[in-house]
């Protein structure tokens, strides 16, 4: 008996404007993860814009799992985030 836990499609076209994490599976065999925000899904084909601004279509077919992720935090500025002292 095989007790692997298993992803499944929980996006629906209900969830434009969402962001989310799609898994591929990819023709070969494996698995491809893709994470953005789901901008469309019509006739079986998805989507999504990746925070580097590419889209990336997918069609649902190719869907082994899926689920809505948190918005990305705003981006972090590096350093300690104290203001200086004086020494």
């Amino acid at each position: 008996m095989d007790s692997a836990p298993r992803l499944s499609a929980e996006l629906t076209p209900h969830d434009v404007g969402r962001r989310a994490n799609v898994r591929l599976r990819l023709p070969g065999g494996g698995f491809q993860d893709i994470v953005g925000v789901l901008e469309s899904w019509q006739d079986g084909l998805l989507r999504l814009r990746r925070r580097d601004g590419s889209v990336t279509e997918v069609t649902a077919d190719d869907v082994a799992g899926s689920r809505i992720v948190p918005q990305q935090p705003p981006t972090r500025r590096r350093g300690s985030g104290r203001p200086p002292t004086d020494g």
